[in-house]
């Protein structure tokens, strides 16, 4: 890894890694060049076995605006279709990862901003943060956010939110389901720092199986969804956290997990 990231900033708030998109003028786009650069962080940071839960803030008066229009205005169509294997490959790898990440946005979440934050495993936000899929009053519609935030909220309220481009206000976005919940502005790190501390006690390895397992039945067949989650827990049971987690629970004693929490 460079000594120094371009876009990022990294700090160590173990049991956390805590990113921050760092272009706070032009409210944190998410340019090619940032989303390879926070890809690569995420997966850097889910090997360090010291981190136990990864928070992306954004630095600044904003969590992202979204893509970078600059950045994607007269080019072709090859050129297009890059920008945005880049950031599936980034939204892949936020649920990929084996440790849960966690959203943590202020100010506003707009179109591709609007889609990280769906897409990560949890969210809580500022309760002065707005969320858009605003790209429709430009003549773009959010396509590839739309993915995302369809699978977090109603189909209607996502449509809402797809055709008319206008902003939610974070009690409703915690209503609909795209975040957990929305606190204070003066709280927000308090509270997305207990989330992270109530995490570490858990088993790591219980928590990756569960995570990957969950993005993997959640779009399947119920039937389908029982026989890969039946599996799952299966391995789960015979595992050596599963197998301490039960034994813990029978003699009633606090588990002493392999990865050491």
């Amino acid at each position: 890894m460079k000594d120094t990231l371009d876009y990022l900033l990294v700090e160590d708030a173990l049991p956390a890694a805590i990113i921050t998109l760092n272009r706070p003028l032009q409210l944190n786009p998410l340019s090619t060049a940032l989303m390879k650069e926070l890809t690569s962080e995420l997966e850097r940071q889910s090997k360090r076995p010291q981190v136990r839960a990864i928070v992306l803030k954004g630095a600044g008066r904003a969590f992202s605006a979204g893509h970078d229009l600059k950045e994607m205005m007269d080019r072709s169509l090859d050129e297009e279709r890059d920008i945005f294997a880049v950031c599936n490959k980034l939204m892949a790898t936020v649920q990929t990862v084996p440790v849960p990440v966690i959203a943590a946005p202020h100010g506003i979440a707009t179109a591709a901003g609007c889609q990280l934050v769906a897409t990560c495993d949890l969210a809580i936000a500022s309760d002065d943060c707005r969320f858009a899929t605003s790209g429709v009053r430009y003549g773009l519609f959010c396509s590839t956010p739309g993915v995302a935030v369809a699978r977090n909220v109603g189909r209607k309220n996502a449509m809402e939110m797809l055709l008319t481009g206008r902003f939610v206000d974070a009690s409703t976005a915690e209503r609909w389901g795209l975040i957990n919940r929305a606190v204070p502005l003066e709280r927000l790190d308090a509270e997305v720092m207990a989330l992270v501390h109530e995490l570490a006690q858990l088993s790591r390895y219980a928590l990756a199986i569960g995570k990957e397992g969950f993005y993997r039945q959640v779009e399947e067949t119920q039937s389908e969804a029982y026989r890969l989650m039946a599996e799952a827990i299966s391995c789960n049971a015979v595992a050596p956290d599963g197998r301490e987690g039960m034994a813990a629970f029978v003699e009633k004693r606090a588990p002493v997990w392999e990865n050491g929490s």
